[in-house]
C-alpha cells in the first residue's frame, strides 16, 4: 500500500496549496517547481541527514514529524521540529557550503515533498516570486529560532513547556518526552513536574 497514490494529491495540486500558505506563485513558476520536485516517503526512524554530511535536499512535510538534534557528550539533543505544512532542511548545509552539525530525522512515518538546493538557486534565479516564498520560509525560520533562544534565556521552565504545547497541542503524543526535554533544556524529571504538578511534594 503506498500511501502518496491512495491518501495525497499530486505534486502540483501541493505546490498550489504551498503557495496559498506561504506566498503567491505564478503558474509557470509553479509548472516548473512541480517538475523539479518529488514526493517521497520516510519510515519513522530514517535519519535524513548526519552530523558531518553535506546537504542538498530540502522538504516540505505533507504527513508526519521530523527533528533535528545534535549528539554532545553522548547526549542527544533536539533543536527544532518540523511538522505538517512546515519545511525543513539541514538549515546550515543547505544554505552554505559548510557540512551540518545536525542529524535530521523523521519522528513518524512521513509523506514529503523534496527538493533541491539547485532548485531553489534555478528557480530563484527564473521566478521572483518563488524567491519572495523562499525569502519568506527563511525569514519565518529565522524568526522562530530567534524565539527559541529568547525563550531559554528569559522564559521559566514551565513558561517553555507552555510555549511549546501552545504552538503544537498535540506534541507529547507525537513526540518522545525526552526529546521535549532535552529542546526545552530541562531536564525529564523537570519536565515530568511541569505536566503533573500534583506530583510534587
Amino acid at each position: 500500500m503506498h500511501i502518496i497514490n491512495q491518501l495525497y494529491m499530486n505534486t502540483q495540486e501541493i505546490i498550489s496549496d504551498i503557495a496559498a500558505l506561504y506566498s503567491p506563485l505564478s503558474t509557470a513558476c509553479q509548472e516548473a517547481f512541480t517538475a523539479s520536485a518529488r514526493l517521497r516517503e520516510f519510515k519513522k526512524g530514517t535519519v535524513v541527514v548526519r552530523e558531518g554530511q553535506f546537504s542538498k535536499e530540502a522538504y516540505f512535510v505533507i504527513q508526519g514529524c521530523a527533528r533535528a538534534y545534535y549528539l554532545k557528550d553522548g547526549k542527544d539533543i533536539s533543536d527544532w521540529f518540523t511538522f505538517e505544512n512546515q519545511f525543513m532542511a539541514a538549515i546550515v548545509s543547505f544554505f552554505s557550503s559548510d557540512p551540518s552539525p545536525h542529524y535530521v530525522a523523521f519522528v513518524e512515518d512521513a509523506v514529503v515533498l523534496e527538493f533541491s538546493k539547485d532548485t531553489v538557486a534555478t528557480l530563484s534565479e527564473q521566478f521572483h516570486d518563488f524567491e519572495r516564498l523562499i525569502s519568506k520560509v527563511v525569514t519565518e525560520t529565522m524568526l522562530g529560532l530567534c524565539e527559541r533562544l529568547h525563550m531559554i534565556q528569559f522564559a521559566k521552565a514551565d513558561e517553555r513547556f507552555q510555549h511549546l504545547t501552545t504552538m503544537y497541542p498535540d506534541i507529547t503524543q507525537r513526540i518522545p518526552l525526552t526529546h521535549i526535554a532535552s529542546y526545552l533544556g530541562i531536564t525529564l524529571e523537570t519536565l515530568s513536574r511541569i505536566r503533573n504538578p500534583k506530583t510534587r511534594i
